[in-house]
């Protein structure tokens, strides 16, 4: 557990007049989110990160405005708490709630897709490779060959992306949709989490996470990618520009998995094995990854 994580989380706790008695950390990653009490959680995000954090509090009260059901802010103001060049944010703890699957995925696209591209939310546009560089040359899990290797390809997937062909109009995108970040409530009611990601883009970067589950590492079977496709409306592997989305967020998956792993050290394995089959030292798709949290 991260002692600056902890100190944030419990300063900001203070300035929102919250107790810290029951802090308890619930994930570490990128950020690390904890709970605060049986209402409420805090996710504290990186140093030098405000603007990120403020985004997911622009995005969050704009989807709530526009009726697209995702996790609810606490009424603390304002928000993020910033201590230091820390952000936190303090979100609304779910209730009992479930995962969600494919279809739920599809049908918070759909609503959100749906709604546009509103010109006074302050989106950035969409960077598929941010946070990939430092990911790779932050690692101690890696060696030099696999770090350039990595970067490379990055360089390569950026030259490629600049002629990314045209599809479904641009508009705001979760930039992370997969079944993690979906919950489902006791009565059928999902709701979207992690807005981290939240920016305008093509809509087949949402949908590719999805794809890729069944065409890169057999996660799902067929029939649940053809509900899928049958509640969204599209299939994004018909589109010329899939190959490349699906390349650059297999890429992310496993510099992810790397960052990780320098956090724990079970996770070394899979992380170096991901980069293997990137390279080709695995055979073609599907890839047997494990799915990770």
């Amino acid at each position: 557990m991260s002692s600056a994580a902890y100190g944030s989380v419990y300063a900001a706790c203070q300035r929102a007049g919250l107790g810290t008695s029951q802090l308890e950390l619930i994930r570490e990653g990128e950020n690390t989110v904890w709970a605060v009490d049986s209402e409420t959680i805090a996710k504290v995000g990186r140093p030098g990160s405000i603007e990120q954090s403020s985004r997911q509090v622009r995005v969050a009260q704009w989807l709530r405005r526009v009726g697209v059901p995702s996790v609810s802010l606490c009424d603390i103001s304002p928000q993020p708490v910033v201590v230091s060049d820390v952000p936190v944010v303090f979100w609304r703890r779910l209730p009992p709630h479930r995962a969600g699957n494919v279809v739920d995925v599809a049908r918070l696209l759909r609503q959100l897709h749906d709604v546009g591209a509103p010109m006074d939310l302050e989106l950035p546009e969409l960077d598929p490779f941010v946070r990939l560089p430092e990911r790779v040359c932050e690692s101690k899990v890696i060696d030099r060959s696999q770090r350039d290797w990595i970067l490379r390809r990055i360089d390569s997937l950026r030259v490629e992306w600049e002629r990314l062909p045209g599809g479904l109009p641009k508009c705001v995108i979760h930039g992370d949709a997969w079944v993690g970040n979906v919950a489902v409530h006791a009565d059928g009611a999902a709701v979207l989490l992690d807005l981290e990601r939240c920016s305008l883009g093509p809509p087949e970067w949402d949908l590719v996470s999805t794809a890729i589950k069944l065409d890169s590492f057999a996660w799902i079977r067929h029939e649940e990618y053809r509900q899928f496709v049958r509640v969204y409306g599209n299939d994004v592997r018909r589109w010329p520009g899939f190959a490349l989305m699906r390349n650059t967020r297999e890429l992310r998956m496993a510099t992810f998995l790397i960052q990780r792993a320098g956090q724990d050290s079970t996770l070394i394995r899979e992380a170096l094995f991901r980069i293997d089959c990137l390279r080709g030292l695995h055979g073609g798709r599907p890839w047997r990854w494990t799915p990770s949290t």
